[in-house]
């Protein structure tokens, strides 16, 4: 596959991009909600089960983007490994997962800046599940989505600049909050595990979309002028490091704050730094904090999702208008555009949605997982002798564990289980994706047969 991609991000963009990624408004929005699910240990327990599951998945993801430093990653691997089918199912499931955090995002930054500017609800439209939905919220969602349209619209390097910038910024904001715990006397009074195992599977089925971001560096790789061992070094690397973030974050907020403040609060975290240091300025600080986190994860989601459309033109199994680059800018602008689009959508149904897009994203990312790991392995079989700058050791083993970890994450989310998507909403969201791949899919591949045949019917000679 050949792109007109440049190669502009650096070391220090690459991390930024998928920490950045990775660590975007949960950690301020649903730190109380995991401690109440399943207690400050619970949820601990279910961050560090996730996260070691993530971190084997992304030593193959590793492997395979420093051997085929191609743009959109997962469908590179798979399309290599197991061919056509198999490829357009894991890029629409990393591609479902990507759009859903964008929109997310999109929602959670009007409820970010009703914390700061109390009176910010105006001009009442709706209700959804007994959620009201205001203009002035939509305002704001709209506004944010067309500003990250923009910013992605105009190249990679602007936005690279961005995400590095704001990552740093909120980092130190959150190291400053747990710092400050150290020396504050714990007014945690709950149970350090809630309901046992229901719970910690609670928290669980959160932890992929949670930790999705670190296959932004994938998708991206064409553009990364590094070294192709390095990137998958980064790549493991980020995951560490926001799994660290992740556990952090929850134990500070669950040092600070009894069950009293974790049932009442709509923004643990930064209720939790307010207390912390005594100041309620700190807390707005964590607040603008978060939002940076929903900046930096907006940016790197709008990136990977851009290249996942477009490297599925690329490949004939969406319209080719996705794979068109920007004359001047050299961005696949369509692809980002449509990104935008959808982005604008999601603030029309307010604070509700938002957990229904984490289970939802969690449950479409898994997919892809599988599909990876299971290519891993297959091209450790029929490829052994493919040039691997970063190798694995023990790679069958960890790549079985990999695919065996996502097909149990897999099953989480089906019925009967403890943690299964909630129905209708979840599912709804799901089948909702799945059927315009199905059309996307079966266009493509009735385009692709038209065009084999010829005008006459008969199949064409030049046609490989």
């Amino acid at each position: 596959m050949t792109t007109g991609f440049r190669k502009s991000l650096l070391r220090r963009d690459v991390v930024a991009l998928a920490f950045g990624a990775m660590i975007g408004w949960s950690w301020v929005l649903l730190s109380g909600e995991w401690i109440l699910r399943a207690g400050a240990m619970g949820a601990v327990v279910a961050f560090l089960i996730g996260s070691v599951a993530v971190m084997l998945i992304s030593l193959t993801y590793a492997e395979l983007a420093a051997a085929m430093p191609k743009a959109g990653g997962e469908h590179v691997y798979v399309l290599r490994a197991l061919g056509y089918g198999p490829a357009f199912v894991a890029s629409w499931a990393i591609m479902m997962a990507y759009v859903t955090v964008c929109v997310f995002e999109s929602a959670a930054l009007p409820t970010a800046l009703e914390y700061l500017f109390p009176d910010f609800r105006l001009i009442y439209l709706w209700s959804v599940q007994g959620e009201a939905v205001y203009l002035t919220m939509v305002l704001v969602g709209v506004a944010g989505s067309v500003l990250m349209t923009f910013i992605n619209f105009i190249g990679i390097r602007f936005a690279a600049f961005l995400q590095t910038l704001i990552t740093v910024l909120f980092f130190l904001v959150g190291l400053s909050f747990i710092a400050g715990v150290f020396s504050y006397e714990s007014a945690f009074d709950g149970p350090l595990f809630v309901k046992g195992g229901v719970g910690v599977l609670g928290v669980l089925v959160m932890v992929p979309a949670l930790l999705v971001g670190f296959d932004v560096i994938p998708q991206s790789a064409e553009e990364i002028k590094l070294a192709p061992a390095l990137i998958g070094k980064l790549l493991v690397w980020s995951v560490l490091l926001a799994a660290l973030w992740y556990m952090g974050i929850t134990l500070a907020v669950a040092w600070a704050l009894d069950g009293a403040a974790l049932h009442s609060t709509d923004m643990a975290t930064a209720d939790a730094m307010a207390i912390v240091w005594g100041s309620q300025t700190m807390g707005n600080i964590m607040l603008v904090a978060g939002i940076g986190g929903i900046l930096t994860s907006w940016n790197a989601f709008v990136i990977g999702g851009s290249r996942i459309l477009y490297a599925l033109a690329e490949s004939g199994m969406i319209p080719a208008v996705f794979a068109k680059l920007h004359p001047r800018f050299n961005t696949p602008y369509v692809s980002i555009l449509l990104i935008g689009l959808l982005s604008c959508i999601s603030p029309l149904f307010g604070r509700t949605v938002l957990v229904w897009l984490v289970d939802a994203g969690s449950f479409a990312v898994v997919i892809a997982y599988i599909m990876v790991t299971w290519s891993f392995l297959k091209l450790r079989k029929i490829e052994p002798g493919m040039p691997r700058p970063f190798r694995v050791r023990h790679g069958n083993w960890v790549g079985g564990s990999a695919l065996l970890l996502s097909c149990g994450l897999f099953c989480l989310y089906m019925p009967g289980s403890p943690a299964a998507l909630l129905w209708p909403y979840e599912w709804v969201m799901v089948l909702a994706g799945t059927i315009l791949g199905l059309v996307f899919y079966f266009w493509s591949r009735g385009v692709g047969l038209k065009i084999a045949r010829g005008p006459t019917g008969q199949h064409s000679q030049d046609v490989s």
